[in-house]
C-alpha cells in the first residue's frame, strides 16, 4: 500500500469506514469511530493518525493510536471505545419492565417503521421518488425516535457473502446514493440516523427477500435453514456491534400458524424446530454472545393452547370446541407465563413484542360486539400481553400498530384506545406505518413520498416521548432532528437535571368538571386541561374519593350509576415524571328517575380532545342511545368559543359550523344501547365545551 496516498483516497479504499467522507461535523468522528480501523503500513498509519488527531481536536477527544515501528503490523485500534469513554454511549438495558439508558434513566422507544430492504427491491421503498435525507430528517422532526427496519435473512446472507447488488433507486432524487450498492445505502442511512438523533431497530420480517414474505409462519423457508438464520444474525451482531445507532434486533416478524398448518410456530420448552421460544432463545444467546449490548425483541405466535389443552389438540372450530386462543400474528404472548424466555446473564436485554390491529386490516370475533378500551384491555390486550408489563416481567414493545382513519367509527376507536393505553402506561411502540404503500394500513406519508397525514400523526402524536415540549432523542448527545434542532432535545439534556428525580413539579389543577347526558345510570364529565413543564399524560377521574377511570384525554363517560341519586365528581392531572395534581373543584350530580322522556334523556354525546397542536386539535365524539328503543338517525350539537371551529370531519355530516353534526348514512340507526363515533379536525384553540347536547329521530 502506497504511504503517500491521501486520507481523502485512504477512506475510499475501505468500505467500512467510506461515510466519513460525507461529514465533515462533530458527528464525523463518532461516525468513523463506528467502523473497526484496518492494519495499515507504517507510512499511512502515520497519515491516519494525523487526520484522526485533527478530527478528534474538533470534538476535544484524545485518541491514542499505537506506536508502529517499519516492518511490523499495527494492532487494531478501538476509537470508538476512547470516543465512548469520553462521550459515553446510548446503549440500552432494562430493569423490570422499564428501558433504561446506562445511567438508569427511564426511556420511551416512540418509533416507526419503513419497510422495502425485506422486498425484493433491497432497498427502502419511496427512494425511487423520495430523498433518503430528507424523510429521515422530517421523522426525526416530527418526534420519531426510533426506526424499525424490516429486512429478510436471504439479504442478511447476501451481505455476508459480499453479494450485495445495487437497487434500483432514483438518483435524481438522491445524488447521495449514486454509485451505492443495498449495504452501501443501509450503512450511509445509519450515518444519517446518527446525525439526527435517531437510533435503529433491524427486524428480520421473512426469510427470503419477498414482498410477501411475511405471510410465511416461521423463519426458515426452502435454502433458508434454521442455522442459516442464526448465522445470518450472527453477522449482523458482528457488523454493527460498535454502532449504537443500532439499539436492537426484532428477531423475527410475526410467527404464526395453527396447528392444522403443515408449518406453523409453536411455544414450549421443546427443541422442535418449530418451537418459537426454544428458536428465539437460540438466536438471542448467539448474538448476545458477540454483543450484549443489543436489546433483543421477542414477539409472539398466532394461538396457544387453552388450560388442559396441549399442542397436539385437535384444531376444531374454536365456536364450538375451543381447544386454543387465537390472537393477530405475533401478537399471543400468553406462553411467557408458562415458559418464559431465558436469556441467562443477559436476561435484562429482553423485551416482549406483540403486534396488534384493528377491524380494517381484519375483523376480529371481539369486534363483532360493542366494545371499548375496558373490553379490549380485560378480553384481549391484558391476557395476552399486557400481563407482561403489568406484572413487571419485562418490558412491551408494540412493534405494529396503526391503519387507516375516517373510513370505520369500530378502526377509529380500536386505534385510539390502543394510542391511550401506550400513552398510560408508557409503552414502548413502533408504528405501522411510514409508507404510504401498506396495502390495508396506509402510512403516515400520502403518496407523493413527502406529505404527512395530518390526520393519522395527530392521533400517534401523543404516543411521541415529549419533554418540555420538544421531543426525546435516545441519544445522549444528538437532539432529535439534529444539531440546531427546535423540535427536540436529546437524552443527556433530558436527564442534564440530574438523574430521573429532576422534576418535582405537579401539573396545574384541572378545571371543575361539567356534566353532560345525564341519564338515570350515567354522566358525560368533561374539564379544562392542566398544564405543566413537562407535560400532562393522564387525568384520574374520582367519585368522592374514590379514583373510578384513568384517562388520556379530557372527557369520561361514566357508567352504571343508580337512578335519581345524588354523586359527586372530581378530576386530577399526572406528569411523565409521575407528579400529581390536587383534585379540582368538584361537581355534583343527581341522575334522572330513568326510564321515560324525550329525546335528549335516551341519547348521550361524549366529547374528547384527542390531540393537539399548535393552531389546531383533533377530537371525537361517542353518541349512545341510551334509551330503550331504537333511533333512526341522530343529531349532536356544541358551542365553541370565538375563534375555534371544525375544520374537518368525517363518520357524521357538519350542517352548522357552530356546531351542529347529523349522522353519516352508515350510522344513523342506533339500537337501544348501541353506540357510534365521528371525528374531526379542529382549527384554533382546542376548546372543551361546557354542554354537548344530543336528539335521537
Amino acid at each position: 500500500m502506497e504511504s503517500a496516498r491521501s486520507f481523502e483516497t485512504l477512506v475510499q479504499d475501505d468500505e467500512r469506514i467510506k461515510y466519513c467522507r460525507w461529514e465533515r461535523s462533530h458527528l464525523l468522528a463518532r461516525r468513523c469511530a463506528s467502523f473497526p480501523i484496518p492494519v495499515l503500513d507504517p507510512g499511512v498509519h502515520v497519515l491516519l493518525k494525523k487526520a484522526t488527531a485533527c478530527l478528534a481536536a474538533a470534538i476535544g477527544l484524545t485518541l491514542a493510536l499505537p506506536a508502529v515501528t517499519a516492518g511490523a503490523a499495527p494492532a487494531p485500534v478501538d476509537v470508538k471505545a476512547a470516543a465512548a469513554a469520553a462521550a459515553g454511549s446510548d446503549w440500552l438495558h432494562t430493569e423490570g419492565n422499564q428501558i433504561v439508558d446506562a445511567a438508569g434513566n427511564p426511556v420511551w422507544l416512540t418509533g416507526v417503521n419503513w419497510f422495502g430492504f425485506n422486498a425484493s427491491e433491497r432497498t427502502f421503498h419511496g427512494l425511487w421518488s423520495a430523498n433518503i435525507t430528507e424523510v429521515t430528517k422530517a421523522m426525526a422532526d416530527r418526534g420519531i425516535n426510533i426506526v424499525r427496519v424490516p429486512i429478510s435473512t436471504q439479504l442478511l446472507l447476501e451481505w455476508k457473502n459480499g453479494q450485495a447488488t445495487a437497487p434500483n433507486v432514483n438518483t435524481y432524487a438522491n445524488p447521495e446514493l449514486v454509485g451505492m450498492n443495498s449495504l452501501q445505502i443501509f450503512e450511509f442511512w445509519l450515518g444519517l440516523c446518527e446525525r439526527f438523533g435517531l437510533k435503529v431497530m433491524l427486524d428480520v420480517h421473512s426469510a427470503e427477500a419477498d414482498n410477501s414474505g411475511h405471510v410465511y409462519p416461521v423463519w426458515y423457508k426452502g435454502a433458508i435453514t434454521p442455522e442459516l438464520y442464526y448465522q445470518a444474525w450472527e453477522w449482523a451482531a458482528t457488523r454493527w456491534k460498535s454502532n449504537d445507532t443500532m439499539v436492537a434486533f426484532d428477531l423475527k416478524n410475526e410467527p404464526h400458524g395453527t396447528p392444522n398448518d403443515t408449518t406453523r410456530a409453536k411455544w414450549d420448552n421443546s427443541t422442535d424446530i418449530d418451537n418459537w421460544k426454544n428458536t428465539a432463545e437460540t438466536a438471542a444467546r448467539r448474538i448476545l454472545a458477540i454483543n450484549p449490548n443489543v436489546l433483543i425483541l421477542v414477539e409472539g405466535q398466532e394461538v396457544y393452547p387453552r388450560e388442559g389443552k396441549t399442542w397436539s389438540s385437535p384444531n376444531t372450530n374454536p365456536d364450538l370446541s375451543p381447544n386454543y386462543y387465537y390472537n393477530w400474528w405475533g401478537g399471543n404472548l400468553r406462553g411467557v407465563k408458562d415458559n418464559p424466555i431465558n436469556l441467562g446473564a443477559n436476561q435484562d436485554q429482553l423485551v416482549y413484542s406483540p403486534h396488534d390491529y384493528g377491524p380494517l386490516v381484519y375483523n376480529q370475533p371481539w369486534f363483532d360486539k360493542p366494545f371499548d378500551k375496558t373490553t379490549l384491555t380485560n378480553d384481549v390486550w391484558r391476557p395476552n400481553w399486557l400481563y407482561i408489563h403489568e406484572n413487571g416481567t419485562a418490558p412491551l414493545l408494540i412493534g405494529e400498530w396503526g391503519g387507516r382513519l375516517g373510513q370505520d367509527a369500530r378502526q377509529d376507536k380500536w386505534m385510539t384506545a390502543l394510542r391511550d393505553l401506550i400513552v398510560e402506561n408508557k409503552l414502548h411502540q413502533t408504528f405501522w406505518v411510514l409508507n404510504p404503500n401498506s396495502g390495508d394500513t396506509g402510512g403516515l406519508l400520502l403518496d407523493d413520498w413527502k406529505t404527512w397525514d395530518e390526520q393519522k400523526y395527530a392521533l400517534l402524536k401523543p404516543a411521541l416521548w415529549q419533554y418540555g415540549n420538544k421531543f426525546v432523542s435516545l441519544d445522549h448527545e444528538v437532539p432529535l432532528g439534529g444539531t440546531g434542532s427546535t423540535t427536540g432535545i436529546s437524552l443527556g439534556q433530558r436527564y442534564s437535571t440530574g438523574g430521573g428525580g429532576g422534576d418535582t413539579t405537579a401539573p396545574s389543577v384541572p378545571g371543575q368538571p361539567a356534566a353532560g347526558g345525564i341519564s338515570g345510570t350515567g354522566v358525560t364529565l368533561t374539564w379544562a386541561a392542566s398544564t405543566d413543564n413537562v407535560g400532562v399524560t393522564s387525568y384520574d377521574v374520582l367519585r368522592g374519593s374514590t379514583v373510578i377511570a384513568t384517562v388520556s384525554g379530557t372527557t369520561y363517560a361514566v357508567t352504571g350509576l343508580t337512578p335519581s341519586t345524588a354523586y359527586t365528581f372530581s378530576v386530577r392531572a399526572r406528569d411523565a415524571a409521575g407528579n400529581v395534581s390536587a383534585a379540582s373543584a368538584a361537581r355534583s350530580v343527581t341522575t334522572t328517575a330513568g326510564g321515560g322522556g324525550g329525546t335528549d334523556q335516551g341519547c348521550s354525546a361524549t366529547y374528547k380532545t384527542t390531540s393537539s397542536w399548535s393552531g389546531g386539535f383533533q377530537g371525537e365524539v361517542s353518541v349512545r342511545n341510551t334509551g330503550t328503543t331504537a333511533g333512526r338517525g341522530w343529531t349532536v350539537n356544541w358551542t365553541y368559543p370565538s375563534g375555534t371551529t371544525v375544520a374537518s370531519l368525517w363518520n357524521g355530516v357538519l350542517t352548522t359550523p357552530a356546531v351542529t353534526v347529523r349522522n353519516a348514512d352508515h350510522n344513523g340507526a342506533l339500537a337501544a344501547g348501541a353506540s357510534t363515533s365521528f371525528g374531526f379536525i379542529g382549527s384554533g384553540p382546542a376548546a372543551t365545551p361546557a354542554t354537548v347536547s344530543c336528539t335521537l329521530s
